[in-house]
């Protein structure tokens, strides 16, 4: 697959107007994760926001030997901009999250990422920070703007919800609205110069 190939889209229908596709990445795979609720949440409220199309890319089905682990590759390929939801382990971020990342290459280039990161105290900046790094030698754009989730299991109750939404809404819809502004500008370069990475 050429990854630098135009995206296609409808020829009546301006490539501003096509949704932009972002791939979720849940990057834990412990058993008794926290990552699902984070996942569950901020799915929520990406669908509320105008132009996203998101699908879910789950570590614990991409690694080697799971079923999915050969079909991540085009799934990645086909996506405009990705969000990574991280826990943090021993200050950074968990293995089979560096090794889906460590596994493509091309997939992630002039692509924009953003990062929603949980943990305790931290919240799991201390892995983000370290992923900024990882994704700026795959030539990636990592959005400026995080969402953070300190202590988190005392931030959701029972049933996935979070317990004061206001402000954390407010981050993730500031962190969107980056994460489309870079997504559609890069894949409106992509389209008309393809990325010599």
């Amino acid at each position: 697959m050429d990854l630098n190939t135009a995206v296609p889209t409808p020829s009546d229908v301006p490539l501003k107007d096509v949704p932009l596709k972002v791939a979720v990445i849940l990057g834990s795979n412990r058993e008794g994760r926290f990552g699902p609720v984070v996942a569950e949440w901020f799915l929520g409220r990406a669908a509320g926001h105008p132009g996203i199309e998101t699908e879910l890319i789950d570590v614990a089905e991409t690694e080697p030997p799971a079923t999915g682990a050969a079909e991540v590759a085009p799934r990645l390929a086909h996506a405009d901009a990705f969000v990574v939801l991280t826990p943090e382990y021993n200050h950074s971020y968990p293995a089979p999250l560096k090794n889906l990342i460590d596994r493509h290459f091309a997939e992630w280039q002039a692509k924009p990422v953003a990062f929603v990161s949980y943990g305790g105290i931290s919240g799991g900046l201390r892995a983000v920070e370290h992923l900024r790094q990882v994704f700026a030698e795959l030539h990636a754009v990592s959005i400026r703007d995080t969402v953070s989730f300190h202590n988190a299991g005392a931030l959701f109750d029972d049933r996935g919800v979070h317990k004061d939404p206001v402000q954390v809404d407010g981050a993730a819809k500031r962190m969107l609205d980056q994460l489309v502004w870079w997504g559609r500008a890069l894949r409106e370069a992509r389209t008309r110069h393809p990325y010599a990475g």
